[in-house]
C-alpha cells in the first residue's frame, strides 16, 4: 500500500449539539447521507456520532487535498458506513469517487473515536 494522502480532524461535540439544537433538520440534511442520518438518530447521544462523521469528512477532504485533488468536495459525497462488526469505512460518491480514480487511490482507511466532549477522525488514502 502506497500512501497518497492523509488527513485528521477534531470536532467539538458541544458545538455540534448547539448546531443541531438551532438548525438540526437543515444541518442533518446538508451534512449527512440518509444512511448516516438513520444511524446517528438511533444512537444514544446522536451529536457524538454526527460529530464523528463531520470529523471523518473533514479528514477525508484534507487527505484528498494532500493527494493533489483540485476543487471542493461536498459533505454528502463522502459517506461513513459501518461494517458488520462495527468498524467504519468510507464510501465515495460523485466527484469524490472520480477523484479517487484520478488520483490512483484504491482504498481509504478511516479511524474514528469520540468522547462526550470531542470526536476525532484520521483518513489515509492509499494506492
Amino acid at each position: 500500500m502506497t500512501p497518497r494522502g492523509m488527513g485528521i480532524d477534531v470536532v467539538d461535540v458541544a458545538r455540534v449539539t448547539r448546531m443541531l439544537e438551532r438548525n438540526g433538520e437543515r444541518i442533518l440534511a446538508r451534512v449527512l447521507t440518509a444512511g448516516e442520518r438513520a444511524y446517528c438518530e438511533t444512537q444514544a447521544g446522536p451529536a457524538r456520532h454526527v460529530a464523528a462523521r463531520i470529523a471523518a469528512k473533514e479528514a477525508a477532504f484534507k487527505a484528498f487535498q494532500a493527494a493533489g485533488a483540485r476543487g471542493l468536495l461536498t459533505w454528502r459525497e463522502v459517506e461513513v458506513r459501518r461494517q458488520p462488526h462495527g468498524e467504519p469505512t468510507l464510501v465515495f460518491h460523485d466527484r469524490a469517487a472520480r477523484a479517487m480514480r484520478e488520483l490512483g487511490v484504491g482504498r481509504a482507511l478511516v479511524s474514528l473515536s469520540h468522547s462526550d466532549a470531542q470526536a476525532v477522525a484520521v483518513v489515509l488514502l492509499v494506492a
